[in-house]
């Protein structure tokens, strides 16, 4: 991944179980990964301090790993959304789930949204930030879709 924004330049592991992380974008995020170390039995490793302390870039600057008999590991991108997400953003992965969800392709996406698919694609590969306005106008799109709004008074869906 050769992508500025999921390409990490510093990982720092901090006690509270998480990382500060720098993107080569610039951006800077503390992801806490408590819920998900505590959720997913694959990280249970890391409930150990001493263990979670030993957490450095990857190879190619695009994971986050902690050596060991496990070798595991936490991809840029995925961290990357959590960090947007804690900080009251919303990810790229939101685009993505809307579109899983709605069984949607880009241009159907696009078409659903009234924008351009390349503002689609930019939404959802994170080479954009989502706007809320955006986010809003899928969850409404659903809504409308799914029949949770009177469709008269949703514009054309």
């Amino acid at each position: 991944m050769n992508t500025p924004q999921f390409t990490l330049t510093r990982v720092i592991p901090t006690p509270r179980a998480s990382l500060l992380l720098s993107f080569a974008d610039g951006a800077e995020f503390e992801v806490n990964l408590v819920e998900v170390i505590r959720s997913l039995r694959a990280l249970a490793p890391l409930k150990n301090e001493r263990v979670f302390m030993k957490a450095h870039l990857g190879e190619f600057s695009d994971t986050v790993v902690w050596p060991g008999d496990e070798a595991l590991e936490l991809a840029a991108d995925n961290l990357r959304a959590m960090g947007i997400e804690q900080t009251g953003g919303i990810s790229h992965e939101f685009i993505v789930r809307w579109m899983h969800d709605n069984d949607l392709n880009l241009d159907s996406a696009a078409a659903a949204l009234g924008m351009s698919r390349r503002m689609v694609a930019y939404y959802r590969s994170g080479a954009k930030a989502v706007p809320r306005t955006v986010a809003l106008a899928c969850l409404g799109w659903q809504a409308v879709r799914h029949g949770r709004v009177d469709n008269r008074l949703a514009l054309a869906a």
